[in-house]
């Protein structure tokens, strides 16, 4: 089996067919697929505490989960929206 180390090594393909051999014949490389995977926001951020009511933060965590979600990012874009709302 051969390994891909860089994605240079991957040919471009005229067909699926073509595509599915290549790929049953090789495999990539971990840190290749590592250093592929989306890094966190190194942007600087500021911790804040906001105290809600039990009820509505189970509300907008249900919401959160049906939408595949983590809830304090979901807050965060509603947030965002309504500050370009506002603006």
């Amino acid at each position: 089996m051969k390994v891909v180390t860089n994605w240079t090594e991957v040919p471009s393909f005229e067909t699926e067919e073509e595509e599915a051999v290549f790929w049953a014949e090789s495999r990539l490389d971990v840190r290749l697929m590592n250093a592929s995977l989306l890094k966190a926001d190194t942007r600087e951020s500021t911790t804040i505490t906001l105290r809600f009511d039990p009820r509505l933060l189970a509300r907008i965590k249900r919401i959160a989960r049906s939408r595949y979600l983590n809830y304090q990012s979901m807050i965060k874009q509603w947030l965002s929206e309504r500050l370009e709302k506002e603006l």
